[in-house]
């Protein structure tokens, strides 16, 4: 991305600007398109760990707020309020789902994922689970569709639950291993790669 105002922003006036707007729910960002400033120091590491200018963001509230400001634009992802948006660095998912409950049973069964900045997501149709699987390792990246285009990476003693949830059941014309939730199934893995 490239600036297209001369105005340098900074994580300070983006705070100032995002505590303007703060009150019930989050703000409608979707809404939102003012001039794009540029790219700015931050970065969302792979663990959900926020960094400006190199440093941890160490204030929680500080972090939920700026996640409350996060859009996700093409792949680009962006902080924005009604009068600046900047880029910023994301490493893998803007957001780590650390827990979940689970309800009920087989396909009437729902997981409510709770993420580190205090987001909730019911999974189902609006919030579909997915795994990705590295090409090179063949280690799986479970996701949860948390809010309009941002994801959470599932932590790995959830996934471990998840996992313990998991049935077989099949779709598209092929057996799978997965979790059901909201009434809609979700693929972890072909159930004959279990079976090996």
């Amino acid at each position: 991305m490239t600036a297209q105002n001369s105005v340098t922003p900074s994580a300070d006036g983006l705070a100032a600007s995002a505590r303007a707007i703060e009150g019930r729910g989050l703000p409608p960002v979707h809404k939102w398109n003012p001039p794009f400033l540029g790219d700015i120091d931050m970065r969302i590491a792979r663990d959900g760990t926020w960094y400006y200018l190199g440093s941890p963001i160490e204030r929680p509230a500080m972090v939920k707020l700026f996640s409350s400001i996060l859009r996700k634009d093409g792949e680009e992802y962006v902080l924005v309020t009604p009068v600046e948006k900047v880029g910023i660095t994301v490493e893998d998912a803007p957001f780590v789902a650390t827990d979940f409950e689970a309800e009920g049973e087989g396909a009437a069964q729902v997981l409510t994922f709770r993420t580190h900045v205090g987001d909730e997501a019911v999974a189902g149709p609006d919030h579909p689970i997915r795994v990705a699987t590295d090409p090179e390792t063949g280690e799986p990246s479970p996701y949860v569709l948390v809010r309009a285009n941002l994801e959470a990476l599932i932590d790995r003693k959830s996934f471990y639950r998840l996992v313990e949830l998991g049935t077989e059941h099949e779709q598209d014309g092929a057996r799978w291993f997965g979790v059901w939730s909201s009434g809609a199934f979700f693929p972890i893995s072909p159930a004959d790669d279990l079976a090996d």
